[in-house]
């Protein structure tokens, strides 16, 4: 996540663009999005009470946006913009989805190693329930 940004930039989000916005981090953390990791991503949102007032319209039009603001501000802006008004109650979850979206491929890649662990303290999770959610998800990924 050494990508450039404006460090005083915020980006406006609400709660549910807040927590798209950080699994899609995740899914751009190697450069790639593959057609399995935004497969989950979008099973993942499309199960979630927050995105249930989402058609897939909306949805895929506030990824577009969420990519936008990627390319326009870089990953750190974003991430921290999402971090300010994710509400406290989503933080593993999204921590959960985000791992399960880079283990989806079978493998993780050093730019995707250093988000998760850049994300659980950006996140104030602690290592403990980091490491948890880890084990949990590349059991689940695992064939």
């Amino acid at each position: 996540m050494s990508e450039s940004t404006d460090s005083n930039a915020t980006i406006k989000l609400s709660p549910p663009e807040a927590f798209a916005a950080i699994a899609l981090i995740a899914i751009a953390a190697d450069g790639l999005v593959l057609p399995s990791e935004s497969q989950i991503l979008n099973s993942s949102l499309s199960r979630m009470q927050l995105f249930s007032d989402y058609s897939p319209t909306q949805k895929r039009e506030m990824l577009d946006r969420l990519l936008t603001e990627i390319k326009t501000h870089g990953y750190n802006t974003l991430l921290k913009s999402a971090i300010a008004v994710l509400p406290k109650e989503l933080r593993e979850t999204v921590f959960a989805i985000a791992t399960d979206i880079t283990l989806a491929d079978g493998e993780i890649t050093k730019e995707e190693e250093d988000l998760l662990n850049d994300l659980y303290s950006y996140l104030d999770l602690s290592e403990e329930i980091a490491t948890k959610i880890i084990d949990v998800m590349m059991i689940k990924n695992q064939g």
